[in-house]
């Protein structure tokens, strides 16, 4: 009959499953935070001193210290909160430039973000003795700047512009480099290599709130700025055309994408040292969680990466008590079999 109404048109196969889809990633993410807060537990109880849960609570509620046990948790808390931020972090920066880059193996260290920051540390105490806090932030944030700049400008000469492997191959050839200039540095002042060596290492032992006071905006700025870039970097998983017929500008986003990076990996890198290899597996872990979509994936990342930091300092230190393992070398030690199944995969594609 023509004046019937047409017949309502079948919901996709998908439409049903979204908002299943959604509750998971949310009650998934409720554990990873739940996670950490059991990993932040196990980090104020284990140390070169045990202590009870019952002291943990009294040196909680008791300040300052009226005892040894109390004085030892209450040493710990800086300790866990700066493992938060650092491995949060570092978490978000790799989970942007792997989505930004479209490469697998984005990382602030196999890219030579981590290097740069580095790299300009150390001249900064070689040649001007400088020994704040607020000098390294400054220094990192603008070596790892210039680094991530250096490296995309290299990666993209040539017809095809910056591809996953060519991005690769200059991120190492930029972290062989800067690391050589690292050592030359340090090898002719001795002076310098004292000051730096337990810094390179990358840990979070000595921690300090008045440290972390001075690296939290740069981190949070970094945090929202990363958040903020989810719709977009999904975009960019499809391809810089179809970015682009969908409203969105690559460019501005990899802009966006490559400030937050740079303000995450330079603050974490000028606090705690450069630690490798979380921004690298936390965004692969996450993605298995989560599928393919970077609103999820880059929270999960940030909380991942809090969880595997603290858990390897924890590690680091029950294994060698009453002594302690620096959490850059135990997150080696962790991550490096990750890299290898990543690079062993029959395809590695872009993202």
């Amino acid at each position: 009959m023509s004046g019937s109404a047409p017949p309502l048109a079948p919901a996709p196969p998908d439409a049903g499953r979204a908002p299943l889809r959604r509750r998971r990633r949310a009650l998934g993410l409720a554990a990873a935070l739940i996670g950490l807060i059991l990993v932040c537990a196990l980090s104020l109880l284990f140390g070169s001193r045990p202590v009870s849960v019952p002291e943990v609570v009294r040196a909680l509620t008791t300040w300052p210290a009226d005892g040894i046990a109390e004085a030892a948790v209450q040493s710990r808390i800086p300790r866990t909160a700066l493992g938060l931020l650092v491995g949060a972090a570092l978490g978000l920066a790799g989970a942007l430039l792997q989505g930004a880059t479209r490469n697998p193996l984005g990382d602030p260290g196999l890219l030579g973000v981590s290097s740069g920051a580095s790299l300009a540390v150390v001249l900064g105490i070689a040649v001007a003795g400088v020994t704040s806090m607020s000098a390294y932030v400054w220094l990192a944030l603008a070596g790892a700047g210039l680094t991530a700049g250096l490296v995309y400008g290299i990666s993209s000469l040539g017809r095809e512009g910056a591809t996953p492997l060519k991005l690769a191959l200059a991120g190492a050839a930029a972290t062989a480099a800067l690391t050589s200039l690292i050592s030359a540095v340090l090898l002719s002042r001795a002076d310098t290599f004292d000051v730096f060596r337990f810094w390179q290492v990358g840990g979070i032992s000595g921690a300090r709130f008045g440290d972390m006071l001075q690296v939290l905006p740069f981190l949070l700025v970094g945090a929202a700025l990363a958040l903020g870039t989810g719709r977009g970097l999904d975009a960019l998983a499809l391809g810089d055309d179809v970015a682009s017929g969908l409203g969105r500008r690559a460019g501005r986003i990899r802009g966006i994408a490559a400030v937050a990076a740079v303000l995450l990996c330079g603050a974490a890198t000028a606090i705690a040292g450069p630690i490798g290899f979380l921004g690298l597996t936390m965004p692969h872990l996450a993605r298995a969680v989560t599928g393919p979509d970077y609103r999820w994936i880059l929270p999960y990342s940030a909380v991942f990466g809090a969880v595997l930091l603290l858990a390897a300092d924890v590690l680091g230190r029950v294994l060698t008590r009453p002594g302690d393992i620096q959490v850059g070398i135990m997150t080696a030690l962790l991550g490096a079999p990750v890299l290898i199944a990543i690079v062993r995969r029959r395809r590695v594609v872009a993202l």
